[in-house]
């Protein structure tokens, strides 16, 4: 009786559709695993995402600090070279000045010694080292100055020299009776040290100050 009971339950069962439950279970299974399979993935990949997005977001921030970076040590190499060439050209200027003027002032004051036909014995000595020592000023900073200060530098000592070697001829021939000058003579040389002095070398006087203080005060 027992020995009967399996083929009495698969004659009362449809063959048909135990195949198609059996299917449809392999089915399920087989949805089940490739949604699992299917998430997995989707996982892997957003957290192959983050860390891609992570990673260009690393580079970019690298980028921009090496932009950043690259940018601006030229630039503050580049101020810094600036601001020692600066320094370094005021120095110059802060030394040769004050011989300038010194230069200036004296052969001024021999000049109107000589006018006045006082003893300019000392002052003639003065303006003529005071030359000097502007000339040797300049030879020593002229590396360190403008080109066009440098210029106006030179024809301005250039000129006081010629108007200090005028004004001593002019006394060398009051000097000597022998050579009997004539008043054309004097009045020649006269008018030559003077124009030299308060002429040429008073207006590029003032062509180096306008250059010096356009080159001292930065825009």
């Amino acid at each position: 009786m027992d020995s009967g009971l399996p083929g009495a339950l698969l004659a009362t069962v449809d063959l048909p559709l135990l195949l198609a439950a059996g299917a449809l279970l392999l089915a399920l299974m087989a949805l089940w695993q490739a949604g699992r399979s299917r998430q997995s993935q989707q996982n892997e990949l957003a957290v192959l995402r983050e860390r891609s997005e992570t990673l260009w977001r690393e580079v970019d921030d690298l980028r921009v600090s090496q932009f950043n970076h690259s940018d601006a040590t030229p630039s503050q190499a580049t101020g810094s070279l600036d601001q020692s060439r600066y320094q370094t050209e005021m120095e110059a200027y802060n030394h040769i000045w004050p011989q300038i003027w010194h230069l200036h002032e004296r052969l001024g004051m021999f000049l109107r010694t000589v006018e006045a036909g006082d003893a300019a014995g000392e002052l003639r000595l003065e303006a003529r080292n005071a030359a000097l020592e502007a000339r040797n000023l300049l030879n020593r900073h002229r590396p360190f100055c403008n080109e066009l200060v440098d210029e106006l530098l030179t024809r301005f000592i250039d000129v006081e020299i010629k108007a200090h070697l005028a004004a001593c001829q002019y006394l060398d021939l009051l000097k000597d009776a022998a050579t009997a000058p004539s008043n054309h003579d004097r009045r020649v040389l006269h008018e030559k040290y003077h124009g030299l002095h308060e002429g040429e070398a008073r207006e590029l006087m003032n062509q180096l100050v306008t250059s010096i203080r356009h080159r001292a005060i930065k825009p």
